[in-house]
């Protein structure tokens, strides 16, 4: 890897996009300053336009105001505030709505993924709509592997999904996408609706492996019991929503069609 990195380094700019970074972020004091480092210093040899979109979804603790200073030092580094938590899909969502750039791309701010690994998604963007990371040895505790393990498979059952690692924080979309099509869930269940709406809408999409790195410091959220709870609801929900609103496109094209 370190021969991929140092060779990306030297070759300069690696796409002729502009880039929307957004980076959901919640309670990450221990992290946000070094993640958002790490990004700038990585991008600006090889984007010549891009922006940081940080969502700061409710901290308590004092990520909103290292944002702030971080941004008041760089333009190119927008903070958007949620007074209060509101959710890891509502904070993904705000970030899409406030993207600017041709780009989409959204990582988590804990510091458990390199944005270096991005070198590897540029030129496939040039032929997919989208890039999905998923993660190569995956750096958490045991039970939030079986939960996701089971949830990828529930995701598949009820979606129809094959998705390698569905709910990895690395992944680069076209805008446009998102500009086209409304989000509805708030909750962990967003990167399944992302995938469901992408392909149901007739996009493409690859997958490539990234690294995933232990964490380096505050604390994951994705296995609580009230996250849990939330996505098994909307889950429920919205897959029978999405049906019913599939079931009266088809009626209506063929009531179309018999005219």
């Amino acid at each position: 890897m370190s021969e991929l990195r140092s060779e990306t380094i030297e070759t300069g700019v690696k796409t002729k996009y502009s880039l929307s970074v957004i980076l959901p972020a919640h309670n990450e004091e221990a992290a946000i300053a070094g993640t958002l480092q790490n990004v700038l210093e990585t991008l600006t040899p090889w984007v010549q336009d891009f922006e940081v979109v940080v969502v700061n979804d409710g901290s308590k603790d004092s990520t909103k105001a290292i944002v702030e200073a971080l941004a008041a030092a760089d333009p190119r580094i927008r903070l958007i505030n949620h007074p209060v938590n509101r959710g890891y899909g509502a904070a993904l969502v705000s970030g899409f709505e406030a993207a600017s750039k041709d780009l989409a791309f959204f990582m988590d701010s804990d510091g458990q993924f390199d944005i270096r690994d991005i070198a590897q998604f540029f030129p496939l963007i040039e032929r997919f709509d989208a890039v999905l990371g998923y993660r190569i040895k995956r750096q958490d505790t045991w039970m939030r592997k079986l939960n996701a393990w089971g949830w990828k498979w529930l995701v598949r059952l009820v979606f129809g999904l094959r998705v390698r690692d569905i709910d990895c924080a690395f992944k680069l979309y076209r805008s446009q996408f998102f500009r086209e099509h409304k989000l509805e869930t708030r909750g962990a269940m967003i990167n399944t609706e992302i995938l469901y709406k992408f392909t149901r809408a007739g996009y493409t999409y690859t997958e490539v492996g990234v690294h995933h790195l232990p964490r380096k410091g505050g604390r994951a959220t994705g296995a609580r019991p009230e996250v849990i709870a939330r996505a098994f609801r909307e889950l429920i929900y919205y897959a029978w929503k999405w049906r019913a609103e599939e079931r009266q496109q088809r009626r209506a094209y063929r009531a179309v069609l018999h005219e």
